[in-house]
C-alpha cells in the first residue's frame, strides 16, 4: 500500500479525502485513497481495510518500504519509520527536502495507537482557526504519530493512504 503526500502544505481546514483522491487519479493511480488522519467518522487505524492491515507492506511512492504492514504503524512506538526513506507527493517530490513544504510535520489527528484526538483534529479537518488545535507529528522525529499540538492554521504535510489493494 502507497503512502503519498498531497502536492502542497494544508491547514485544519482541508477537504482532505477529496484532495487524495483527485491527486491520485491526477497522477494516474487507479486505486482508492484516503487522507491518513483520523476523522470524526474513523479512527486513523481503521482507514486501511481489514483484510489489508497485516500482509502488505506500507511503501512510498518509488516502492521503497517504510513499514512492514499498516499494523505495525500503530503498534505503541508512534508510526516509527526509517528517515531515509523519503516520502513523496503525488507529482513526485520529496517532502522531507522539498521547500514546498517549509514544516516538516504532518497532520494526523490521532494518538500514537490511530485512535482520533477528538478534542486535537481541527474539528474534524474543516477549521484553520488560530485557536483550534490539531495533533500533528514532526518527521525529524521519525514517527508518524509523534504527540504534538499545533495551531490549525499551521500549513503541514497531509498524507493519503492507498486504502485498499487493487492487484
Amino acid at each position: 500500500l502507497h503512502l503519498v503526500a498531497l502536492n502542497l502544505p494544508f491547514s485544519g481546514d482541508m477537504r482532505a479525502d477529496f484532495q487524495c483522491f483527485q491527486q491520485a487519479q491526477l497522477a494516474g493511480l487507479t486505486s482508492t485513497y484516503r487522507a491518513f488522519l483520523s476523522s470524526h467518522l474513523q479512527d486513523l487505524a481503521t482507514v486501511v481495510r481489514k483484510t489489508d492491515r497485516y500482509h502488505l507492506p506500507i511503501v512510498n511512492l518509488k516502492g521503497e518500504i517504510l513499514f512492514n504492514n499498516w499494523e505495525s504503524v500503530f503498534s505503541g512506538n508512534g508510526g516509527q519509520f526509517n528517515i531515509h526513506v523519503p516520502i513523496y507527493s503525488f507529482d513526485g517530490r520529496n517532502v522531507m527536502t522539498d521547500p514546498s513544504w517549509p514544516q516538516k510535520v504532518i497532520w494526523h489527528g490521532s494518538t500514537a495507537n490511530g485512535i482520533r484526538l477528538v478534542s486535537n483534529y481541527c474539528e474534524a479537518w474543516h477549521t484553520a482557526d488560530m485557536g483550534a488545535m490539531g495533533q500533528a507529528s514532526p518527521l525529524k522525529t521519525g514517527k508518524l504519530l509523534d504527540q504534538k499540538v499545533y495551531s490549525c492554521s499551521n500549513q503541514f504535510i497531509v498524507l493519503c493512504i492507498e486504502n485498499s489493494f487493487v492487484s
